[in-house]
């Protein structure tokens, strides 16, 4: 099972927000999911919410961030966080 962490969307029409969540890759974008990671409301001033433990346990386990996910993760520090685990890890 290919697991993805991506954006499902919710909120009303032109006003988006999202959930971050872990889910496999071949269901809907709006489908079931594994687990909720965190939410991301864009025109709240750009408002981001991620339980930083649950990222990097999907991260651990392979699962492969979108593009924007990637970036969601990266301003929060989650990305660093996690390539400096994988460095220590192989040394």
């Amino acid at each position: 099972m290919a697991v993805k962490l991506r954006l499902t969307r919710m909120g009303a029409k032109k006003r988006p927000t999202y959930r971050i969540v872990a889910t496999d890759s071949r269901r809907p974008r709006d489908g079931q999911y594994l687990e909720l990671i965190g939410t991301y409301a864009p025109i709240d001033a750009d408002s981001v919410k991620i339980n930083e433990e649950v990222a990097l346990k999907w991260l651990n386990k392979g699962a492969q961030p979108t593009d924007t996910v990637k970036n969601l993760f990266s301003k929060a520090g989650i990305m660093k966080k996690y390539a400096d685990a994988k460095a220590k890890k192989e040394d």
